[in-house]
């Protein structure tokens, strides 16, 4: 078996025919079966590989720029006539318009094809990116200063359109992996950026930040180059709003989503306020602060893979609940050391909330399509019958699953700045993410866990009418 494009052959591809009708150019694969094993190992695996590899350069450049201004902040001295209040704020102007964009980037796959909205989405990084780099000054007003960073939040949606593309591309054994290493090599562009940051403040010093952006202009390029001539759009990925109508009757998407804002809210909330939480609380130098904020986001993307990997042996509800209970712990520690003003405590306690909100965005990403698919293979599905709904519905709630975890991103913005203008510290803010987690360890428990909760059938089901339970995403 082979998969059928209506491009010359190239690697994973197949035979070159005409398109669909509608669609001139482009590369388009006709056939996409990946639950087939024999698909899958003769052409399919090459195919998803290829366009997963460039995938995870474009994401990574698009969270790079959407994190612009967890370090921009970092270059505004006294000079520029913002507090720390001011500056949590443009963080979650970002924060926020990054969210509500994951929605129609979601079904832009389907309406233009993968490969094509990976090369457009790249292309509008342009737009902030140049933008900062014009207004980047002391004297700009800061209205100015939050209409750029709200521009920055495109970044925000290339995430969940790659995520969406690459759902489709891999079979649901693989999911768990794939999708853990398609967020995480996209997540490391947050400490990437960070990092390019604190290299641009130890060379050149805190006055240049026209640098760090103009460094990233060739490499927006490249990624839209690199999609155009190495993706594939698939055509069995059309339009549905039918999967929309069923995604957002599912209680299922909400109750995901809200485990989601756990764990992605997290990382993303916390990459963006490090650097300025150690600035404020702890009175670090922009150097100081830029020499520590990339460790904490690095740690979290590097360990997303590994969540999914565990998710696929382990389950991702049994991975997710250890992530959640682990997360409180190391909260309660960031709060002893807050109240106690001890660095390096909060150090250790901050980075692991880092590694464990990423291990739970692996784990939870997993538990989407598996969900699904256990409800089709309920109602008397099978097969790639099953498989198909299980991409068709898991597709559309992955959209509306990462925009509302990414909310949480600015929820935890929102709560800084308030937390420092109240009281010039975060251990409210702290306090009040420590209660959110304990409800995420019972939502999860109660749901996906208790062996009370609602029969589904799963990958453990045999025989006709044979049950299982959502215990098995």
């Amino acid at each position: 078996m082979t998969a059928t494009t209506t491009t010359a052959p190239h690697e994973g591809g197949g035979s070159r025919e005409d398109g669909p009708r509608g669609r001139r150019g482009g590369r388009w694969i006709e056939h996409w079966d990946p639950e087939d094993e024999a698909f899958w190992r003769e052409t399919g695996e090459r195919t998803a590989r290829r366009n997963l590899l460039y995938s995870v350069f474009s994401e990574h450049i698009g969270f790079s720029i959407w994190s612009l201004w967890s370090v921009m902040v970092l270059f505004m001295g006294p000079a520029y006539g913002i507090d720390p209040a001011g500056k949590f704020f443009l963080i979650a102007t970002a924060t926020a318009v990054g969210a509500l964009v994951r929605v129609p980037y979601t079904f832009a796959v389907a309406r233009f094809g993968g490969r094509n909205w990976t090369v457009v989405s790249a292309l509008l990084l342009l737009v902030p990116t140049t933008a900062a780099l014009v207004v980047m000054e002391p004297g700009t007003p800061y209205g100015t200063f939050l209409a750029v960073a709200a521009l920055t939040g495109v970044g925000g949606g290339n995430f969940a359109s790659s995520m969406t593309n690459i759902n489709a591309f891999f079979p649901l054994r693989k999911k768990g992996w794939a999708l853990g290493l398609n967020a995480g090599g996209g997540n490391i562009g947050v400490p990437v950026v960070q990092l390019a940051a604190l290299l641009v403040i130890a060379a050149a010093g805190a006055g240049h930040p026209r640098l760090l952006l103009a460094a990233y202009l060739p490499l927006i390029v490249a990624a839209a180059a690199l999609a155009l001539t190495r993706m594939d759009n698939l055509a069995p990925v059309r339009g549905d709003a039918g999967a929309v109508r069923e995604a957002v009757r599912e209680p299922h998407t909400w109750i995901m989503a809200l485990l989601y804002v756990g764990c992605f809210g997290s990382f993303i909330g916390y990459s963006f306020a490090f650097g300025l939480v150690l600035q404020t609380q702890f009175g670090r130098t922009p150097l100081q602060a830029a020499s520590l904020t990339f460790i904490g986001p690095l740690l979290g993307s590097l360990v997303r893979p590994v969540g999914g990997a565990l998710a696929d042996r382990f389950g991702g509800a049994r991975i997710t609940l250890c992530a959640f209970v682990a997360m409180a712990a190391a909260t309660g520690l960031v709060v002893l050391a807050s109240v106690r003003e001890s660095l390096p405590v909060f150090l250790v306690g901050f980075t692991a909330l880092f590694a464990l909100s990423g291990l739970g965005n692996g784990s939870t990403y997993k538990m989407i399509p598996g969900i699904f698919q256990a409800q089709a293979l309920a109602r008397g599905l099978g097969g790639e019958e099953a498989a198909a709904h299980g991409r068709r519905l898991s597709g559309a709630a992955m959209g509306l699953i990462g925009a509302v975890g990414a909310l949480g991103g600015l929820g935890i913005n929102l709560a800084f700045r308030e937390a420092f203008s109240a009281s010039g510290e975060g251990t409210a803010a702290f306090v009040a993410f420590l209660g959110f987690y304990a409800v995420c360890c019972a939502v999860t428990w109660a749901v996906y866990l208790r062996r009370a909760a609602a029969p589904a059938a799963g990958p453990e089901a045999s025989g006709s009418g044979a049950k299982a339970r959502l215990t098995s995403v």
